[in-house]
């Protein structure tokens, strides 16, 4: 499938080969034990160890991580499964990782966990490569690219040479570019994570994560630290995420192409300043973004005056739901200071383009800006 389009590629990943009178997909297998006789060495033994529809999931987004070669995918209950996967199961005590400071929200408890267990945790921005400085003798370096919910972009080429000479190992957390906009595999990075539960399956009703590997050993690691905490999806879950796939590119086209539209049409207003989108050829993450991404994301942030009109401006939006996460068909936006655990100003809004009509999705968004701003 190395030389199919991304759409064909995501429509037919992980399906099995056919079978007369079986479906394309096969439905989710609920099963906590299987038939066991005499030693127990077929690949599927118990519930919590593996099960066939994750099988299926995880070969799909193995062929979109890293199409045409020998990967290894793991899925999870949750994104933050999957990224405490990756940091637990590889740092030991007295080692250190390098963290980026302005990652996800959930990032700093994973932080706290790694010190009780007496691993020494560096932090730095994404932007500008910053990480660089403090990758000195490290055992794991952390990258976020895009970062959430700045939106700084990294070269994460220039930070991976510069790792695997130290012999340090790099994970990428790819959830805001997803595998169609990016491939942290193919820029060098030893684990691709992934926080499924947004632009991959895309429709907000599932939670879900990944992580991909190339080396067995690395992803051996992280599927025994899943059987050991039990961070396992459902199976009606990982189904309803395979079936999810086969739109990935629909809907990842469409969100770029009004998140791009979006951003054009915010930089012209007046009221808006610290707008941020890779997409943007001036925003300061476009050089890298534009060498290492292959699609620029759902995700737009900018930032209104104050608190009260950026409030104003969410309650006026009819077509766009004043909820968290992002990368799913309906358009969601936040201001994220209300959460108190990002360093943003009071005004600052992240907005999740959805799937819907960019011209009603743009005349929604203007109408509620010119109601927030005090214009007509």
């Amino acid at each position: 499938m190395s030389t199919m389009g991304d759409g064909t590629r995501a429509v037919r990943a992980g399906l099995p080969e056919p079978e007369q009178f079986e479906p394309t997909l096969p439905g989710p297998v609920f099963a906590a034990h299987f038939h066991l006789s005499g030693e127990p060495t077929g690949p599927y033994t118990y519930g919590r160890d593996t099960n066939p529809t994750w099988t299926h999931l995880e070969r799909a987004i193995g062929e979109l991580e890293a199409p045409g070669e020998p990967v290894e995918t793991t899925v999870f209950a949750s994104g933050m499964a999957a990224i405490s996967a990756v940091l637990l199961s590889q740092a030991r005590t007295g080692d250190v990782v390098v963290l980026p400071d302005d990652g996800y929200q959930a990032l700093p408890l994973v932080r706290e966990q790694l010190e009780a267990y007496g691993v020494e945790v560096r932090t730095a921005p994404t932007g500008g490569d910053a990480q660089l400085a403090v990758l000195e003798g490290a055992k794991l370096l952390w990258i976020e690219t895009p970062s959430n919910p700045g939106l700084d972009v990294c070269d994460v080429r220039r930070l991976v040479d510069a790792a695997h000479a130290a012999g340090t190992l790099v994970a990428v957390d790819n959830t805001l570019a997803t595998p169609l906009g990016q491939r942290p595999l193919e820029l060098g990075a030893d684990f691709s994570v992934a926080s499924d539960t947004k632009g991959v399956t895309g429709h907000g009703d599932i939670l879900l994560g990944h992580v991909t590997c190339r080396d067995p050993e690395l992803a051996a690691g992280v599927r025994r630290w899943r059987k050991v905490v039990g961070a396992i999806p459902g199976p009606m879950e990982a189904w309803l995420a395979h079936r999810s796939l086969a739109t990935l590119e629909l809907r990842i086209d469409r969100q770029c192409a009004t998140a791009l539209t979006l951003a054009e049409a915010l930089g012209k207003r007046q009221g808006v300043t610290g707008l941020r989108y890779p997409g943007l050829p001036t925003d300061p993450s476009y050089p890298n973004a534009v060498r290492q991404m292959r699609r620029f994301g759902s995700v737009v942030s900018f930032v209104l005056p104050d608190r009260e009109r950026a409030e104003r401006f969410l309650t006026e939006l009819r077509l766009v739901d004043d909820a968290t996460s992002f990368g799913g068909v309906r358009s969601t936006a936040e201001r994220r200071a209300r959460w108190g655990s990002d360093a943003v100003p009071e005004g600052f809004i992240r907005f999740s383009v959805g799937a819907e009509s960019s011209d009603d999705l743009m005349a929604d968004v203007e109408r509620a800006l010119d109601a927030a701003l005090g214009e007509t």
